[in-house]
């Protein structure tokens, strides 16, 4: 392995709240989870719009908030051109995220 590999694995601790997305036209869905699997809440299924990503967002925040998470990171797939706009959405909130090859997952 490289350092770089290294290094974004080392961001996953037990204090980090992992958030799945799996990307699609016009609907995600995502799951919450701890470094070991265990899962939090409901699946949460959000549009690929501004107000989705608000009410996603606010889903993640507010778990990580309940459960006692320092850190936030989300993994999506990289399907089409789809997930770009949640990328996008992403950065302007300065949400950490990371997009995962789906023959990893």
């Amino acid at each position: 392995m490289n350092s770089n590999q290294n290094e974004r694995i080392n961001q996953i601790t037990s204090s980090t709240l992992i958030v799945g997305v799996d990307i699609a036209k016009f609907k995600h869905v995502a799951r919450a989870q701890n470094n070991r699997g265990v899962e939090f809440g409901k699946a949460i299924t959000f549009e690929n719009t501004r107000e989705g990503f608000e009410l996603f967002v606010n889903w993640f925040r507010k778990i990580s908030t309940e459960q006692g998470f320092q850190d936030v990171i989300v993994g999506m797939e990289p399907t089409g051109h789809y997930w770009l706009n949640l990328a996008h959405f992403f950065r302007e909130k300065q949400v950490k995220y990371g997009v995962v090859n789906p023959m990893h997952v």
